[in-house]
Formats: C-alpha cells, structure tokens, sequence
C-alpha cells in the first residue's frame, strides 16, 4: 500500500506551510503518515501532533540534522524519536543561537557589501520559524537586489560567496548519538547531495552503519528509478533500512509535491513499520 511521506517541512524551518496546514494536506491527499523533519528543530511537532490527532493522520515525530562531511551535504533525518529529550534539545537550543549569530554577521556583510537588506527584512521572510539562507534570498530577491532565489545563493549566500558566513554543524557522530539517545533511528537523507558514486558511496555506507546508521533515503522525489534501484542494492548490502520522503517544502521548493515519492505515488507503508521494527528491537 503506498500512502506514506518520511520527509516534509514546515514554516518551524524552511516550509511554507504551518505544520497544521501541512498534517491537512497530507491527509487531503490520501496520506496515513506523515513524518515531520524539520531543520535543526523540533519546534513545530506539538502543533502537528494535535492537527494529526485531529485528522486522524499518523505523525512521525522527525528531524533533519544537518552533519558536519567532508563531501558535499550530509543531511541526517531522526525518526520515532521523543521531542522532549533534554541533551537533544540542548544541542539544538545551541544551535539556533549560532544561527541567529550567523544571520547578523550575513546581514552584516551584505551591507558591506552596498547590498541595502536589513535583518529585518530577512525575519519578516520566515513566517515566524526559523531564519536562514532561504529566507535571506527571498528578502533579497523582494527587494529587488537579486533576480532570483538561485542569483541571490550564486552571487552573495552559497558556500564560499561573498556574504556567506559557515555554519555551524555537528559531527556525524553526535548526529547518530544525540537522535538514537531520544530513543530515534538515524537515516541518511537523499544520498546524493554526499557527491559520492559507485563503490566509494557503497563502502561508506557500510562505514557509516558500523557507526550507527540505521537507514537511507532510497525512494526520494528527485531520484530516477534506476538511482533508487541502485541505493536500494547498496542499502540491502549495508544492512540499512530503506525509507522515501518527497522532501516537500511547499512555495520554496513547488516543484516537489507532498506525497509524491515515487514518481506520482507515496512512499509504501511497510517502510514505517520496518522502522518501527527496529526501534523495538534496538
């Protein structure tokens, strides 16, 4: 039966949507789970919970830790994890107070740069959650000092650019601690943002569940069949679960569309029980 998402985004992050408004589109759309990963938060599943309970929609409770790799982005989903765990929190309380940091000195060179864009701005962008790089493009793109979100990351905002400031990112190690330690499985999500191919990918796949990894994003809204074919293959080989999300953020990324996983289709629901299956054996 496919009628699942693993990976989804609210205004907590980088969404469009509240996390109620997301919980009643996954459920317009046929969905019987849901799992919400916000970025480097937790903020916004107490108010999923409640909409999914009305809605009669299972909610994952989720996150996405962005990892700190050596190869392009380790991003890594937490699931069926307990939003209230102290040292989780913690780290993520930490977390957005570099971030805040972060944005004023961004702001800060932007200006320096005679690019007239004030803190402001770019807060009033975020629907009241978290702030970040997106949020500083839309406010630059509205203002009319870049053409476009991409031109806004190409000449001030990517890594490396002239306003960038780096962000501050957790080991990998930490990742896998912090999210099993709130009694949650650690996935790999979308596996080619690593910038690893063939054999190399495949070894460290096999690495990284000696470390702790439990799973990887094998169905996914912007793999190809043959790709997902491929990671399943290397995740069967790891000894790691296999789980599919859209990565739906709404406006900010409206070319991908809640619940579309797999093509047009939703991600099967034997992926949520197998993970389950492991939390109860871990």
């Amino acid at each position: 039966m496919q009628s699942i998402d693993l990976h989804a985004h609210t205004t907590a992050s980088d969404g469009s949507l509240t996390p109620t408004e997301l919980v009643v589109k996954a459920a317009e759309e046929g969905l019987t789970a849901l799992a919400i990963t916000d970025h480097d938060t937790l903020d916004g599943l107490a108010e999923a919970e409640e909409a999914a309970r009305q809605m009669n929609i299972e909610l994952v409770p989720g996150i996405e830790l962005a990892v700190s790799y050596p190869s392009g982005r380790f991003h890594m989903l937490g699931y069926l994890l307990d939003r209230s765990d102290p040292a989780l929190n913690g780290r993520l309380t930490l977390l957005k107070e570099n971030r805040a940091n972060r944005n004023a000195r961004m702001v800060e060179k932007l200006r320096g740069l005679a690019v007239d864009i004030t803190l402001d701005d770019v807060i009033a962008e975020s629907g009241g959650g978290q702030v970040g790089r997106p949020h500083m493009a839309a406010a630059l793109v509205k203002r009319g000092l870049a053409t476009s979100v991409q031109d806004a990351f190409d000449r001030y905002l990517a890594d490396g650019a002239a306003a960038h400031v780096p962000k501050d990112k957790i080991t990998v190690e930490e990742g896998l601690d912090l999210i099993h330690a709130a009694g949650g499985l650690a996935v790999m999500a979308h596996p080619s943002s690593l910038k690893l191919t063939g054999d190399t990918l495949a070894a460290e796949l096999v690495r990284l569940r000696q470390l702790g990894l439990d799973g990887l994003e094998c169905y996914y809204s912007q793999h190809t069949p043959e790709q997902t074919d491929t990671l399943l293959d290397m995740a069967r080989a790891a000894g790691l679960l296999a789980t599919g999300g859209s990565d739906f953020h709404g406006n900010a990324k409206p070319h991908v569309h809640l619940g579309h996983v797999i093509g047009d289709l939703p991600a099967p629901d034997a992926l949520l029980a197998a993970l389950k299956d492991r939390k109860n054996q871990a």
